[in-house]
């Protein structure tokens, strides 16, 4: 019955998963992809709380083949996602995050468009998982995760880690992800692959998998900040365009316009039930975005280590 759906390996990097690992493991073991198929691959990125304990747990339950790994010399996701590359022995290998709910036709759907030869990416669709927050709200509004954004990105379309899949056999020809590299590795693989190789990348709608907005501002300007730093990393790797910063000039112009201008539409529009809070402060929030992602971007600096491309071993 199952002769004709390829094995598979879902790596997830993991460092101080202890909150998220048990929702985790709970939408791994609900997959409808046929578990004798599938080695879920965990690596404890060198976590300080109780993530190696719950994945040995979830290992010696038999429910599902976990195999708990261990990338302690490197504090990268990189350095977990290779780790996990190099002990997978099947032919495609996804891909998701601890943080992340994947759906029960997940892998399913994952899958099916490696049916095409020709493909040797596929990326899911990330989806929010519920917020309470009005960060989170914000957020959700504008699908901040979604893969349409860097499907879409004006120098070559990439999926986020949170929900791809590659061929194994691509990372021997191009290499794994640059180990210490700690953001935009995504993207450098994928522009990768297909700079150098005839391989497509396809985009999956229905392999879903829901992940967590950032609840606080700090967490939010975290966030931000890192996509500069990626797109500061990305320039250097691949020559992609520098994203313009802000003048305060403009700044001061957007807050203005906001205040005399928007603020006052969008409150009557909220009084009369047609706007909602997060319409009453879009404008403000993402100008914190913008800013921490031009600070994220400014004060980023690419090491000569991070430049370096793993390999399988041989």
């Amino acid at each position: 019955m199952n002769q004709n759906l390829p094995r598979v390996a879902v790596v997830v990097p993991v460092y101080n998963g202890e909150a998220d690992l048990p929702d985790l493991i709970s939408c791994l073991r609900s997959q409808t992809y046929p578990a004798d198929l599938v080695d879920y691959l965990l690596v404890d990125n060198n976590s300080s709380d109780r993530t190696a304990t719950i994945l040995q747990e979830a290992a010696a339950s038999n429910e599902i083949t976990i195999c708990p790994l261990i990338e302690n010399q490197i504090q990268s996701s990189y350095a977990a996602r290779n780790a996990g590359i190099r002990a997978a022995t099947a032919e495609i290998i996804a891909f998701t995050d601890a943080d992340c709910r994947p759906q029960p036709n997940w892998l399913h759907e994952l899958i099916q468009p490696f049916i095409n030869p020709t493909v040797g990416i596929v990326a899911g669709e990330i989806v929010a998982l519920p917020g309470k927050t009005l960060l989170e709200q914000h957020a959700t509004s504008g699908d901040t995760l979604s893969q349409k954004h860097t499907l879409a990105h004006p120098f070559c379309p990439y999926g986020q880690t949170a929900n791809l899949a590659i061929r194994r056999q691509i990372f021997e020809q191009v290499g794994l992800f640059r180990p210490y590299l700690t953001t935009g590795g995504d993207a450098d693989i994928c522009w990768r692959i297909q700079k150098q190789s005839e391989w497509q990348l396809q985009f999956a709608p229905d392999a879903i998998v829901q992940h967590r907005h950032r609840a606080t501002l700090r967490e939010l300007q975290s966030q931000w900040r890192r996509y500069g730093q990626s797109n500061r990393y990305l320039h250097e790797l691949h020559g992609v365009d520098l994203m313009r910063e802000f003048t305060p000039q403009e700044y001061f112009y957007r807050l203005s316009r906001w205040l005399l201008k928007e603020l006052p539409i969008t409150s009557v529009k909220f009084i009369a039930g047609k706007a909602t809070l997060v319409d009453l402060v879009s404008t403000p929030i993402g100008l914190v975005n913008v800013r921490s992602r031009s600070d994220g971007q400014r004060e980023a600096k690419l090491s000569e280590q991070a430049k370096a491309i793993a390999w399988l071993t041989k």
